[in-house]
Parts: C-alpha cells; structure tokens; sequence
C-alpha cells in the first residue's frame, strides 16, 4: 500500500489557479494625443498642431475657442470683457433648451456663444467680438444679437473700430423667430457704425453660415478669411436639390469665395495679428 502513499516531495498544481490570476493591463493611449486633419485626413500629433491649431500637411486650421483666439490675436491683459449676464429667454418653451445651455455654459465657460468687449491690437484698441462654434455651433439667438448689438452701439458711441470674428451654424432653431429677428438688428447697429465713419472688418471662420452669413458677416468693409473655412447660406445638397447641379468641389470654401469677389484676402492665422493691427493703423484704430 506504501505504493499509493502521499509523497509530500512532489508540486500540486491547481488548475484553478491561473483562471483568478488578472490580466495583465492593456497599454492606454491617453485622450487628444492625436488629431485627424478634416482637410487632408491625415492623423496628426496634437503637439505637432502648434499653439496655432493648424495643420502642418495642408494648412487647415482647427475650430479654436473663443478663448484660445483672444489669446493669439489680443495685446497680453488688454481685454475687456462686456455685455455679460444677459438672460436667454425661451420663447418657445423648447424641450431640454435651458439645460442644454447650463451644460454648454459649464464645458465653454463662456455666458453665450459671442464674447465680446474692448481690446488692444499692437497697441490699437478696438471693440472686439468672437463667435465660439463649441457653443450650440455659434447658433445666433436673441442674447448673441443684442451682444453684438450692443458691441456696435458702444463702438459708435466712444469712435471706435470693430473685429468681429464670425462663426455659425445659423439662426438657433430654439428661438424661432426671435433668432432670425437679429440679422435685421444687428444689420441696423452696423449701419449706425458705418454712418459714423468708422471702420468694421469681419474674419470668416470656420463655419460662418446661415442667417450670421445673410447678414453682419458680410457687412464689413473689409472681409477677411482664414483658409479653408466654410462659409455660406445654405448647405451644399440643398443648393443642389435646388439648382439640380452638381456643385464644384471646393464650393463655399474661402477660397472659391475669394475667386469670386465675396472675401478681400484669405490670411493665415498665425499672420492674423499682424494683418489686424495694419488695417486698424490704416482706417483708424485707436493707438
């Protein structure tokens, strides 16, 4: 029986014993490291971007915040901000719309989707507005027209120019009527600037469309553009819905609309600065 005897001399194995191992961690590739390019597609190291956002193979330049491009174009501290803690109104009592702008307000930190106020550009002050797609697309609705409103009636009050840097999705549907109202109201506050002999000029970006594009976007006495952005009213299938024809494929890009007289120059946003303060010294602006 001493055959069959347990002999403490050999190893048990327990073949349980690997089923309660963990597996080992995957290796993680943190968020935002990489970006793709939306105009040449190409995957593009997030440091490789430059504080200017913009792609190092075709040129495109990335949608920035509001805040991000104060920082590239204003003198250092010399930003105002204005016309802040105006209440949205919903009109239409639209489902989930004042969560929906509690969220953006808390991820944006902005109050609506202009910022506005005064500052200096190499040293020429100005009245200063910029339009952040992060918040609801730059949709245009009743806080974002009288804060631009506003902007232009402080403007023409203390003899002072206007940079306005637009972009949109359009009217905020939110609103209805009350949105589309704004272009009309806006249109009228330029129109008050300009018959005070002062300077406005409006950089396109990426997007300008819709009602913001029928109206003040297109009001400047001088148009400028950064490269590649779209701008315009409608979007492409329903103008070609419309037209029955195919569009160009380069339609409604700055550069096509260059070509065709809409946009007085297409400036890279790393000259962007420079190009303000020349045009603000030559019409007027404020040293």
């Amino acid at each position: 029986m001493a055959l069959f005897s347990k002999k403490d001399k050999y190893i048990r194995i327990n073949p349980n014993r690997a089923s309660r191992e963990k597996p080992q961690a995957k290796p993680e590739v943190p968020d935002e490291l990489f970006s793709k390019c939306p105009g040449c597609k190409h995957t593009i190291y997030q440091k490789d971007l430059g504080n200017d956002s913009v792609c190092p193979n075709c040129g495109y330049n990335f949608r920035i915040s509001a805040h991000e491009r104060l920082n590239l174009t204003v003198d250092e501290n010399s930003f105002e901000e204005m016309f802040t803690g105006i209440e949205t109104k919903d009109p239409l009592n639209f489902p989930n719309y004042q969560e929906k702008l509690v969220l953006t307000r808390e991820k944006t930190g902005l109050d609506e989707a202009v910022l506005t106020g005064t500052a200096s550009i190499k040293g020429h002050k100005t009245a200063l507005g910029i339009m952040d797609s992060n918040f609801i697309m730059a949709s245009m609705g009743t806080v974002v027209g009288e804060k631009i409103t506003r902007l232009f009636e402080y403007a023409t009050e203390h003899k002072l120019p206007v940079v306005l840097f637009t972009a949109s999705g359009g009217a905020r549907m939110q609103e209805g009527i009350m949105s589309l109202m704004q272009m009309a109201k806006v249109s009228a506050a330029v129109q008050r600037h300009s018959a005070a002999g002062l300077f406005y000029l409006t950089v396109l970006t990426d997007p300008t469309t819709g009602g913001v594009t029928a109206s003040f976007a297109m009001e400047g006495d001088i148009i400028l553009a950064e490269t590649q952005a779209l701008v315009g009213f409608a979007g492409r299938r329903v103008i070609e819905s419309t037209v029955r024809e195919k569009l160009p494929d380069d339609f409604q890009k700055a550069e096509f609309l260059m070509e065709h007289g809409f946009v007085d120059a297409i400036v890279k946003r790393a000259d962007m600065r420079d190009t303000l303060a020349t045009l603000l010294a030559f019409h007027g602006g404020q040293a």
